[in-house]
């Protein structure tokens, strides 16, 4: 038996049938591999009448394809019917989810690329270009130009590259401070985003300190019972 964890899934009885909260710091598929097997390991309490069943994200959003996998799981218990699935303080689906898109090429001086979604871009910007998108931002190359990656208001958005020389930077409506602070950066590979409403650099190493919900991780785990 290995060592028991904090569970990622924790259920609470309420007047109007049951709660289930979603620890938000894990892999998602590490949240689907526990409910399942709670709803797998403890029949009795899945059978009966008709419960209502409202899940808390927490501060997580989920895709589409990431809330049918959730439904499929539920479908497994006839009794058990989701009423509501919730984000803190905002939509519990992410906006415009069309995935990650990779393009190539080269950014040049009065150029501007403009791509809606997440964008994984092999090439270089060079000053005077501009990349922008309404998701996330993933230069492969030297960013030497401007960056606005959030540019429908996703403050959640990051902009990095390989080599982090950007003229501008902007995440959503946040601007970043003059380019003469980028110069001091070494070649290793680094990315931006909000806090507090600023804009932070960090090395790439730490991004999943504020994206933990996409850290891979190998777990072997054992699970309590409820």
């Amino acid at each position: 038996m290995g060592k028991v964890m904090k569970p990622y899934v924790t259920i609470k009885g309420t007047k109007d049938g049951l709660l289930f909260y979603f620890d938000d710091s894990c892999p998602y598929s590490e949240i689907l591999e526990e409910l399942a097997h709670k709803l797998e390991h403890n029949q009795t309490l899945w059978e009966g009448p008709d419960t209502k069943i409202r899940i808390k994200l927490g501060s997580r959003q989920i895709t589409n394809e990431e809330e049918k996998s959730l439904r499929d799981i539920f479908s497994q218990k006839k009794n058990l019917v989701i009423y509501g699935i919730e984000s803190e303080g905002k939509p519990h689906l992410i906006k415009s989810e069309m995935g990650i898109t990779t393009l190539s090429g080269t950014v040049r001086s009065g150029q501007v690329l403009t791509h809606i979604g997440d964008l994984l871009f092999l090439g270089d910007v060079n000053p005077g270009g501009s990349i922008q998108a309404s998701g996330s931002i993933y230069v492969m190359g030297a960013l030497r130009g401007l960056a606005h990656a959030g540019m429908n208001g996703d403050e959640r958005a990051v902009i990095s590259a390989s080599v982090f020389k950007p003229t501008q930077l902007r995440v959503a409506d946040v601007i970043s401070r003059p380019p003469d602070e980028w110069t001091e950066f070494d070649s290793t590979m680094r990315f931006a985003h909000v806090v507090d409403g600023q804009i932070s650099v960090e090395r790439m190493n730490h991004f999943c300190q504020i994206r933990p919900d996409r850290e891979w991780k190998e777990v072997q785990r054992s699970y309590r019972s409820l």
